[in-house]
């Protein structure tokens, strides 16, 4: 019988991520077949999980959505946060977000309930594009696509170059590869630009498209099965997002 790591075994059954289950698991909530569990520890599939005294198993297939964010929603589980993803879209399963926008900023984000996806696509070694229309509250120069093209020192580090190219006076589109926390706000406001309006409109082969704001959409089939190539090879370690 195959055994798995114990993290691995929750994320998949759409409780949470990896890292959430790391995080549970360390607070001691986490207890297999009745007793208490520790880091690294491995299952079957025939080991009883409990989450504070909830059993969790996974009773539907996975699911993978695409919701278009509207500014002013918050991309937590929470659900005493006031505006939190899950209640706004009231999806009838368990589902998460993969990673976050901020609150300010709108635009394309993934649900799931495959904890496994999620690890893969968030890894940041795995150099997957995320593609923003950003507008400013003043006219863009081309000094300034230069510099943001080519790294901004923010959070002790220089961002990574990457492609930027001018769509109007105030607006820019900008592909990243890289996580940094409010990454694209933080390099505007270096170059003393202010970010008035931020979208994402892609995460590797998924775009937004027409999809309107607030509604959500399952991933179609070509698009899953593109997705699922594009991370074959992506590293599940933590070593990865090192």
């Amino acid at each position: 019988m195959e055994l798995k790591r114990l993290n691995k075994a929750i994320s998949e059954t759409g409780y949470c991520s990896r890292r959430a289950a790391d995080r549970l698991i360390e607070e001691g909530k986490v207890k297999v077949n009745g007793q208490p569990v520790e880091m690294g520890q491995k299952v079957t599939s025939e080991d009883q999980i409990t989450v504070d005294g909830e059993v969790i198993t996974k009773e539907v297939g996975n699911i993978y959505l695409i919701f278009n964010k509207p500014v002013g929603i918050t991309c937590t589980t929470d659900t005493s946060i006031k505006g939190n993803i899950i209640d706004f879209i009231g999806y009838p399963e368990r589902i998460f977000p993969v990673g976050r926008i901020d609150k300010p900023s709108e635009g394309l984000i993934f649900m799931t309930n495959d904890g496994d996806i999620v690890n893969k696509i968030l890894r940041a070694k795995n150099n997957h594009e995320k593609e923003y229309v950003v507008k400013v509250n003043k006219r863009i120069t081309k000094a300034f696509v230069e510099k943001m093209k080519n790294g901004i020192p923010i959070l002790d580090t220089v961002t990574e170059k990457c492609k930027v190219e001018q769509i109007d006076a105030y607006t820019f589109n900008i592909v990243l590869t890289q996580g940094l926390n409010r990454q694209i706000r933080r390099m505007c406001d270096y170059l003393d630009y202010e970010v008035r309006e931020l979208k994402r409109v892609r995460i590797m082969n998924i775009k937004l498209g027409s999809l309107k704001r607030g509604k959500y959409r399952s991933f179609t089939g070509p698009e899953l099965k593109k997705l699922n190539e594009l991370i074959s090879d992506s590293s599940k370690t933590e070593e990865a997002s090192l």
